[in-house]
């Protein structure tokens, strides 16, 4: 027997004569060559342990970040095995557990606020939700800025086959608006600052959703198979998160400054994005008004969220209502964010 092999047995031997399982030891001691994120590029709190490598320090490997454009392309990425961890909108991740990925809900970093918002061109007279009746609104495909969209259609009771409705990743709304294709677009930042820039204001929020009864938010989702494999990894994973959220708490223009220019972004634009959203500390997430803690998971706020939209996703013909489970409470786990608030 190799000498590395030995030594190795000897620890977990070791280890589990300190009342630890074998089982215990071999997760702590397996680390992957790498962990794959994918994120979509714009100013989160988590880009502070991007720019500081926390999240490699922490995991005790390579991070290697994968760029996306909206959350349909993150699915296919969990689906083809090629990322881990995906910070990505409550939407698409519904979508991707009802079509039956093995995926799971980890965490809940951001609940949307007015970091994704409806903005309208001025010279086409849309001062207003109504006015876009009539007039052809972009918006990202399979995103928590579809979902809000169209609820923004039904809660306003608009009539929706007035509005020409044309799915556009974000960098294309952009080409669109400046060809004059488009006359509103409902994304995130730091695009909607582009479109206030050339002639755009905003005309609605996602947290005004918030008094209809709907929460849109953003997830951390895992592949369950790495998940099993690594859960010491995604508890580091979610603890070091917290502390970026500590981190931009205690000085948030300090936090977008360093964002902006990692982004090479402007730093109104990055402040803009990151003070548009709420940042639940991880002891919040597992009270009931979002993940719950295990026992309380079944009627929590984030699983009655999940069963909403998949419903909605029914209505607009995204999903078939054979799809929709139950309940979405056994594709939430709460074992690691329990495990990253211990002491």
């Amino acid at each position: 027997m190799k000498l590395h092999h030995l030594i190795k047995g000897s620890i977990v031997a070791a280890i589990a004569a300190l009342g630890f399982s074998s089982i215990s030891a071999a997760h702590a001691e397996d680390v992957p060559a790498e962990v794959r994120l994918a994120w979509a590029g714009g100013p989160r709190v988590w880009i502070l342990g991007k720019i500081d490598k926390s999240f490699d320090k922490s995991v005790g490997t390579n991070v290697r970040w994968i760029p996306f454009a909206t959350g349909a392309d993150v699915l296919s990425l969990f689906a083809a095995k090629e990322i881990d961890i995906a910070r990505f909108g409550s939407s698409p991740a519904v979508a991707g557990i009802a079509r039956k990925l093995p995926i799971e809900i980890i965490g809940i970093p951001e609940v949307i606020a007015t970091s994704e918002r409806l903005i309208g061109r001025k010279s086409k007279n849309i001062n207003s939700i109504k006015d876009i009746e009539g007039k052809t609104v972009a918006y990202p495909p399979n995103s928590t800025a579809q979902y809000a969209l169209e609820l923004a259609i039904k809660v306003n009771r608009l009539d929706k086959s007035k509005i020409k409705l044309v799915p556009l990743k974000p960098a294309d709304q952009v080409a669109a608006w400046k060809r004059g294709d488009i006359d509103a677009a409902y994304v995130w930042g730091p695009f909607t600052q582009q479109f206030e820039a050339d002639g755009g204001h905003e005309i609605f929020v996602t947290k005004q959703l918030q008094k209809d009864g709907y929460l849109i938010y953003n997830n951390f989702v895992v592949r369950k198979e790495f998940a099993e494999k690594y859960p010491q990894l995604l508890v580091k994973f979610l603890r070091t998160y917290q502390e970026k959220v500590d981190q931009y708490k205690k000085d948030p223009d300090g936090s977008a400054q360093l964002i902006a220019k990692h982004l090479d972004i402007p730093f109104e634009s990055a402040r803009s994005v990151l003070t548009g959203l709420e940042y639940p500390s991880s002891a919040e997430q597992l009270s009931p008004a979002f993940l719950g803690n295990g026992a309380t998971t079944a009627t929590s706020g984030i699983a009655k969220a999940a069963k909403d939209t998949a419903n909605f996703l029914v209505e607009i013909g995204d999903l078939r209502k054979s799809d929709v489970p139950e309940s979405f409470a056994p594709a939430i786990n709460t074992t690691y964010l329990k495990q990253s608030t211990a002491k």
